[in-house]
């Protein structure tokens, strides 16, 4: 993962073209996966789990559905921090539709964090850490990280130690993505609203088709 890190970091700062996706879950029982790709989108990124006891009903058939249609496509984690530990739920995950394979077109997983601040500031970032690094043991890349800046900064007062690891998910909803948290030069998918035409959040990749391939490489 480092390796897409550094290929995508060289473009950071030229004009990109960018590549439309969206984020799902049970929330959006029907997604027209068919229309979606017809308008233009290529990636979708799906709920799987939630801490250790909760599966995603939709999740089979999303997926499903978003490979027949041709989607890039990968799994995501809505994380409890002060349930139980970062590799435990990274484990649960990956039992339960996280996993990753280097085929091009699934996506590595992605954490997602947002809520209360449960756990202090040193805590919370040894929690991720520890989600991060079972998630790269099992899979040989690193796990996609969700945040926005407002919890980024809370949560873990700004850190900086997953910006050379983890590529970032931006969650702004904005008519620009504004200064990405945490030190990371640049975002990797931006989350700009939750109303995307053929169902849930809408997002954009910060780069080409071929870079998103590559991402879905490692």
């Amino acid at each position: 993962m480092k390796s897409a890190l550094v290929f995508l970091l060289g473009f950071a700062h030229e004009a990109l073209a960018t590549v439309q996706g969206f984020d799902i879950s049970h929330y959006q029982a029907s997604v027209n996966f068919g229309s979606a790709y017809s308008a233009g989108a290529r990636f979708v990124i799906i709920k799987a789990t939630e801490g250790t006891t909760y599966i995603d009903p939709s999740f089979s058939s999303h997926y499903t559905g978003a490979t027949n249609a041709g989607f890039i496509r990968g799994g995501y984690h809505f994380a409890h921090l002060d349930t139980s530990s970062g590799a435990t739920q990274a484990n649960y995950f990956l039992a339960h539709g996280g996993g990753w394979s280097g085929d091009g077109i699934t996506l590595p997983g992605m954490l997602d964090l947002e809520g209360d601040c449960v756990l202090s500031t040193s805590a919370t970032v040894s929690w991720i850490k520890d989600f991060s690094d079972t998630y790269h043991s099992k899979t040989g890349v690193y796990p996609l990280l969700y945040t926005n800046p407002s919890w980024w900064s809370t949560c873990t007062g700004n850190s900086n130690a997953f910006v050379n690891t983890n590529p970032l998910v931006l969650a702004r909803y904005s008519s620009s993505a504004g200064t990405p948290p945490g030190g990371w030069p640049y975002y990797t998918i931006w989350q700009y609203n939750d109303a995307y035409t053929y169902g849930g959040d809408s997002d954009v990749f910060n780069g080409d088709m071929a870079s998103l391939v590559r991402l879905a490489s490692g």
